[in-house]
């Protein structure tokens, strides 16, 4: 499967980036990235350290803004805004899992939630007018996802006494909280050991068709064998640059990955 070229289709919806370009003063962060992330579907974006993989990231989520080329959700023009990116329908969980201290763990599943509220959750906290069936609603809601996710004895907790992999889980939680068509994960191996990683795995193959969302999963992370057994389509990042693009074994066998990784030439080092 060769590299998307051209405009990518935004008939079959998602998030579609065409040509995108991000400069640093001289510095060439990214040259000319064109990628898909379609509904139903895990896509991966690897590549070596500073291969441009978090800056990518950041340009999907707002955080940078790109020097040149265009973005899409669902066939619309995309301008990413990282405080409007729950209305747009994309959830995100960081490197760090971001939760909040001073709420207890169904309390930050339930801030996930907020664009889903009529009220609001933060008003619920503020005891406004009309708020308390709001907020016991979320409130369910919230149980029943950390209840999928394996961590609801955790949920009168405070996320600072907890163990990481359970911290992981919960951010999970949370951005699904918002009921994203889009989930953007980065790094969310981080940190993690053997057992919890195959754990997450299963978690992230299980995102897309979660309550019938069909829901689109953009995963940026370096551990190789999580990305090789969740992802559909893996597109991988060189310099700044896409140099492959395909499934697993179809990346796993290009020459092209193997010399960015190994940092010299395939062929030459067989000989």
């Amino acid at each position: 499967m060769s590299p998307p070229t051209g405009d990518p289709s935004a008939a079959d919806g998602g998030l579609s980036l065409r040509d995108i370009g991000v400069r640093f003063g001289g510095l060439v962060a990214l040259e000319g990235v064109s990628l898909q992330v379609r509904p139903g579907r895990v896509v991966g974006v690897i590549g070596p350290n500073g291969a441009g993989k978090t800056t990518l990231f950041n340009v999907v989520c707002g955080f940078v803004k790109p020097s040149t080329g265009s973005m899409t959700v669902d066939g619309r023009p995309f301008q990413p805004r990282p405080h409007r990116l729950n209305a747009d329908g994309i959830a995100r969980t960081l490197q760090g899992v971001g939760l909040f201290d001073h709420l207890t763990v169904v309390e930050n599943v339930m801030a996930g939630a907020t664009n889903e509220a009529r009220t609001g959750f933060f008003a619920g906290l503020l005891a406004l007018p009309g708020s308390d069936r709001e907020e016991r609603r979320l409130r369910e809601f919230a149980m029943e996802l950390l209840a999928e996710l394996g961590v609801a004895a955790y949920a009168r907790a405070y996320p600072q006494t907890l163990p990481y992999a359970v911290r992981k889980r919960i951010a999970v939680a949370r951005a699904l909280a918002a009921r994203p068509r889009l989930m953007l994960l980065d790094e969310p191996a981080g940190g993690l050991g053997h057992d919890d990683i195959q754990e997450l795995g299963a978690l992230i193959r299980g995102l897309p068709a979660r309550g019938g969302l069909n829901c689109a999963v953009m995963l940026v992370e370096h551990h190789m064998d999580l990305v090789m057994s969740v992802c559909d389509e893996i597109n991988v990042l060189d310099f700044g640059r896409l140099i492959a693009h395909g499934t697993p074994a179809e990346v796993k066998a290009n020459p092209k990955v193997l010399e960015a990784y190994l940092g010299a030439d395939v062929e030459e080092a067989a000989a």
